[in-house]
């Protein structure tokens, strides 16, 4: 039954699967609950819990009420968390992409970049949960990993994301089946002739403090946080403190800080895609100082002015949006390869799987027209291939195609 419901989820576009006892199966669809089929016995789901534990880790679920994993299902790599509920057992499943996330795929801001070059300092991504933070961050990495040779160690709670080493040597350890805790992970990482650290998530003080620690000490270290803003993520940090050491921690993290990012997920109908909206602080010494003497409500200001470091509050981020005119779309197939490239009359290539949507009239000046138009997504192939051609006048006929 479960491997079944994975395929319909992924099928459907789906970022996640719940199953509770008594209830039919829930699954989120671009932010949204839409249940499907008939209710989930608990016998049924007591025993795919069991099958997913596993005898030798039963015993901790037991006592925990609570088992994270990383598993493949039907060739879906899928993160599960097996909780104790009112009904009996129930299953949180997160539906990880199989497809090897960059900045551009992920419709990200090319100013990005800047950080994959940054030799030191801590970088913070944060948003609630399901923004896109684990994406994100894995697209870092790997612009790190196609473009520098550093060793990259990655912590991890579960792997979501399997990297394959390009330039970079990349280690991936995951808490709990290759070390006992994050902080047991960092302290041996340290150890381990590191350039890049890449933490799942901060959480405790502890692991916090050994963030701080190893950012200041010279590494490039990416990690992740719950929160509601740019400004929200480094009080958050220093909130987790005790009041009485908040002042050489908002020292420490102003030595360090390189850049945070807040990230929220908006869906754009006309290209049927979710795509991340931003808030972008770069660590300028107004920063630094803002962080320092603890008056964070002043970032904002930095935000609104910081264009020139390349800095973006959520208003601005969002007109480029508006404006933007070329979107990466993904298909059934793009997880294993990209649609092939195709030229327009000017014989500059377009990037594989992107599409213009606001093209200059120079673009298509000339007796030839782009020829191929996307698709709707449910209307793909299930073979591998190239997109369909057509002939069309104009981009605006695809655009109506996308629409209808």
């Amino acid at each position: 039954m479960l491997e079944a419901l994975i395929v319909k989820a992924k099928s459907m576009d789906a970022s996640d699967l719940h199953l509770e006892a008594g209830l039919p199966p829930v699954l989120r669809i671009r932010g949204e609950l839409k249940t499907l089929g008939s209710p989930v016995d608990a016998e049924t789901l007591f025993s795919i819990s069991r099958r997913l534990v596993g005898d030798k880790n039963w015993p901790f679920f037991a006592d925990q009420c609570s088992f994270d994993l990383s598993t493949n299902i039907q060739g879906v790599r899928c993160r599960i968390n097996v909780m104790k509920t009112n009904r009996g057992v129930g299953l949180a499943i997160r539906i990880l992409s199989s497809f090897q996330p960059t900045l551009e795929k992920l419709n990200l801001h090319p100013d990005l970049k800047e950080i994959a070059g940054s030799p030191h300092g801590l970088v913070l991504i944060s948003g609630p949960t399901g923004s896109g933070k684990s994406s994100t961050l894995a697209a870092l990495i790997q612009e790190i990993n196609i473009s520098q040779s550093k060793h990259i160690i990655t912590i991890e709670n579960p792997i979501e994301y399997h990297f394959k080493s390009s330039k970079s040597f990349i280690r991936q350890r995951e808490v709990g089946r290759d070390t006992p805790s994050f902080s047991q992970g960092l302290m041996d990482a340290l150890r381990e002739d590191p350039d890049v650290l890449m933490i799942g998530e901060m959480r405790e003080p502890e692991i916090m403090k050994l963030t701080l620690n190893a950012a200041e000490t010279g590494h490039l270290v990416l990690t992740t946080v719950h929160s509601g803003s740019v400004v929200e993520a480094l009080q958050r940090v220093i909130s987790t403190f005790p009041a009485e050491s908040q002042f050489s921690v908002r020292a420490q993290l102003a030595d360090c800080l390189y850049a945070v990012i807040y990230q929220h997920l908006i869906f754009r109908p006309q290209l049927n895609i979710r795509v991340p909206e931003c808030e972008i602080l770069f660590a300028n010494l107004t920063a630094k100082s803002i962080v320092r003497s603890g008056k964070f409500f002043k970032l904002n200001d930095v935000l609104q002015t910081g264009a020139v470091d390349k800095m973006w509050s959520l208003q601005r981020y969002r007109e480029w949006l508006e404006n933007r005119t070329n979107w990466y779309l993904r298909n059934k197939y793009s997880d294993r390869e990209p649609v092939d490239s195709f030229k327009n009359s000017n014989n500059r290539a377009t990037e594989k799987g992107y599409l213009s949507t606001k093209p200059s009239g120079s673009s298509f000046a000339g007796a030839k027209r782009l020829r191929k138009s996307v698709r709707k997504r449910n209307d793909v192939p299930e073979t591998e291939g190239p997109y369909e051609i057509k002939d069309v006048d104009n981009l605006d006929d695809i655009l109506r195609e996308l629409d209808s």
